[in-house]
């Protein structure tokens, strides 16, 4: 559990007692439900990394919404974090984090596709292997606070937390558009376990991907 859920559990569940003891035990629920729902919220699993080379992982839980094939110089995958998903956010791809960009904006809905230019985010951009991955963490309309623990120069594992962002919103990755995607629109993901492409250069990884998912199929 990220411990941010205390922040916001502990002082509920005073206020819960202190106003049960004054007035009466039921008034006192709608704080304690509250309080259950931001230790629900702030729940940090633990997920098995996949460790095929080449291999970029989800960086947060939630559903794909767009896969932009046609995004610039860059294919772009988004993700829709709802209320209900978990916020914990990943690292794609080991490496080292060459660029932490932060930039302000708006709180447009993280439905939105404008959402991904001009609503507050953190841009990151992490290399590894000779090939260069970047993710955005961005806020919602809920999300007012984007968290990030790492720093430029830092090497980070793949699948490793990173940080969260706060209530709904999206994660965006970017990468090369010859990578191999393996997710489509609808699709729903897990942070840190899913597999969202393979990067060029590793194309028997993808074999024996494939491979996997047909005798899984049987």
């Amino acid at each position: 559990m990220v411990r941010d859920a205390y922040y916001y559990a502990i002082p509920l569940l005073g206020a819960a007692l202190l106003i049960g003891w004054l007035a009466a035990p039921a008034w006192g629920i709608p704080a304690a439900l509250l309080a259950a729902f931001f230790l629900w919220f702030f729940r940090d699993p633990d997920r098995v990394v996949p460790d095929r080379a080449g291999a970029v992982v989800s960086p947060g839980d939630g559903k794909v919404t767009a896969v932009d094939t046609d995004h610039g110089e860059l294919s772009r995958i988004s993700i829709f974090l709802s209320v209900f998903d978990v916020h914990v956010n990943r690292s794609p791809i080991a490496g080292t984090i060459r660029e932490v960009k932060y930039q302000p904006g708006r709180f447009l809905n993280a439905m939105n596709a404008r959402s991904a230019d001009f609503n507050e985010q953190n841009i990151v951009t992490v290399e590894g292997d000779g090939q260069t991955v970047i993710f955005k963490q961005i806020a919602g309309v809920l999300a007012r606070r984007i968290v990030f623990t790492k720093r430029s120069g830092d090497r980070v594992a793949r699948g490793e937390r990173v940080g969260l962002i706060k209530f709904g919103s999206r994660v965006d990755v970017l990468l090369d558009p010859s990578a191999h995607l393996q997710v489509r629109v609808g699709d729903r993901v897990r942070g840190g376990a899913s597999v969202l492409a393979y990067l060029p250069g590793h194309e028997s990884q993808l074999v024996a991907a494939g491979a996997e998912q047909t005798q899984g199929a049987r």
